[in-house]
């Protein structure tokens, strides 16, 4: 006797989705996560020496949002102000909206798998009477298989959309903290490059 009708199957599949997805974004968000006020503390350090070159070799080799937006500004950093920011900003759009790529996927699973449990149970339900009209004698075994299909799609269905709202939950968090931080650095480094700019006209 089998309780796993093709819901359950279904449900399966979103469950595996939810969690390879979760899985990857927080290795990409904890690449994403460095200490950006050291990291930027020391580019402004090697750009007030004059090492503009050096300071785009630092960003190259950090592999974090964070030194992407500085390495942009540092390469648009003899533009005029409005060309630096909006530099600055589109970049920086670029990389939260690539942290946030297949993270609706786990908002999408949690919404729809109660969903997909609720039609297991229907589908459950619907078998256990066309069990009971199909013959006269009818056993306990015809009406236990249909009924537990149904009780173990609801179950299944709420225990795949549970986990996944948790993990969606704390992705955002940390995608959030993660975007502050970006637009804190970003608003430094351009603050500092218009001051050293103005320091460097000033001579």
């Amino acid at each position: 006797m089998s309780f796993a009708g093709p819901v359950f199957w279904i449900l399966v599949v979103l469950a595996t989705v939810a969690v390879v997805t979760y899985v990857g974004r927080v290795i990409e968000l904890r690449r994403a996560q460095i200490d950006w006020q050291d990291f930027l503390k020391g580019v402004c350090n090697v750009l007030e020496s004059g090492g503009e070159d050096e300071a785009l070799a630092i960003c190259e080799d950090t592999l974090a949002p964070v030194a992407q937006v500085v390495a942009t500004a540092v390469r648009h950093r003899n533009g005029t102000e409005r060309i630096l920011r909006e530099a600055v900003d589109s970049k920086g759009r670029a990389e939260i909206g690539r942290l946030d790529r297949r993270l609706a996927t786990l908002a999408i699973v949690a919404q729809i798998a109660p969903g997909v449990g609720l039609l297991g149970t229907v589908i459950g339900f619907i078998k256990t009477v066309l069990a009971a009209n199909a013959q006269a004698l009818v056993t306990r075994a015809d009406l236990l298989n249909g009924t537990m299909e149904a009780l173990v799609s609801a179950a299944f269905g709420l225990a795949v959309a549970i986990p996944a709202t948790v993990m969606y939950g704390s992705l955002r968090v940390r995608l959030d903290r993660t975007v502050v931080e970006l637009e804190a650095a970003a608003s430094q480094i351009v603050g500092f490059l218009l001051s050293l700019r103005e320091k460097e006209s000033a001579r």
